[in-house]
């Protein structure tokens, strides 16, 4: 390969910075305007449990139509999520309530999410306990990424209507400020759970049997990470009640004061510090740093570039009068006199 065909091939000078300037420059645009919204969206797949525990709670023991006093309540609800379309996310939902080893409450619901809202979407098989004819609304669980301080529709499928989660000011939980939300439920009765209970447990003595609906009153207070909209703590106070249709009086089915377990608040703040660090890196710590870097590259290529054809057009010039002495020797002509023959 001659000389000549070197110099074709080599890059000019300020090509390198200026090609990593560029992809730096366009990487620090596409962080924040295209893949933030594709990380900050909830997963499409996935399980997860949330499980509230109530020490001292009591319960109606429907076996016996007693009230038992001072047990433990758990309340677990189980997740299965399964990718539903571009943007949404089929949610399996079930509910157990569990008072010292049995079960006294169990339901179960289907949930289309949006996952970038949060909110539900109304379609494909939605239902509460079997019952399709519902129109969820609101927030399922989680709240959406950075979503500003404002109230929002939480869905109670018990009751079937979605009372606002009121925003009451800020907090700390395990280390993470984070947001609190409240929402309060008045006595409502939960559709189709009429059934027939003892006469005596509103009138002593009465015999037979009447038709009782269950009534739910319920404050929950959430506590959210707002960067990612993680739910990172919970607390439910909870009463339920029988109340006769077609009479007056009630008798207490439920009362619990449930929270999340410590394990799962350690666990979900950590993930939601985690993913915190993650979204803020790609909204504004990276672009805020690689903008600026690539900047400087593009320019100093720029620079390089010029520099390096101004120099090669100095070199073309004063080279010039060295080729002429060249083809001048090679000719046999010294300082203009020719060399007589032999």
């Amino acid at each position: 390969m001659s000389a000549d065909d070197t110099a074709r091939r080599r890059l000019p000078r300020g090509t390198v910075p200026a090609a990593v300037g560029a992809f730096l420059l366009t990487l620090a645009a596409m962080l924040p305007l295209y893949v933030y919204d594709r990380v900050a969206v909830l997963p499409a797949q996935g399980r997860f449990e949330v499980t509230m525990v109530a020490d001292g709670a009591g319960y109606l023991d429907t076996s016996r139509w007693e009230w038992v006093d001072g047990v433990r309540i758990i309340r677990n609800t189980s997740v299965s999520a399964q990718p539903h379309g571009p943007d949404w996310s089929a949610w399996e939902m079930s509910v157990d309530t569990v008072a010292e080893g049995a079960m006294i409450d169990h339901w179960s619901r289907r949930v289309i999410v949006d996952r970038g809202t949060g909110r539900s979407v109304n379609c494909c098989g939605e239902h509460v306990n079997g019952d399709r004819a519902v129109r969820q609304a609101g927030l399922v669980f989680s709240w959406p990424a950075g979503v500003g301080e404002a109230d929002h529709p939480f869905y109670d499928a018990e009751v079937r209507a979605a009372p606002l989660m009121e925003f009451e000011g800020t907090d700390e939980v395990a280390g993470l400020s984070v947001r609190r939300y409240t929402q309060e439920v008045s006595a409502t009765q939960v559709p189709e759970s009429a059934r027939e209970v003892p006469a005596r447990l509103f009138t002593p003595g009465a015999q037979g049997t009447v038709t009782a609906g269950r009534w739910l009153q319920v404050v929950r207070t959430y506590w959210v990470e707002p960067v990612t909209g993680t739910v990172v703590n919970t607390h439910e106070a909870r009463l339920e009640t029988l109340r006769p249709q077609n009479a007056d009086g009630e008798v207490h089915l439920l009362y619990a004061e449930l929270g999340l377990r410590e394990n799962q608040i350690a666990g979900r703040a950590e993930q939601a510090r985690v993913r915190s660090l993650t979204l803020r890196a790609l909204e504004s710590w990276a672009p805020w740093a690689l903008g600026p870097a690539g900047g400087l590259l593009l320019a100093a290529g720029a620079v390089l570039a010029l520099r390096d054809r101004s120099r090669g057009g100095g070199r073309a010039g004063d080279g010039a009068p060295a080729v002429a002495d060249a083809k001048a020797a090679d000719s046999g002509e010294t300082g203009g006199n020719r060399v007589p023959s032999a």
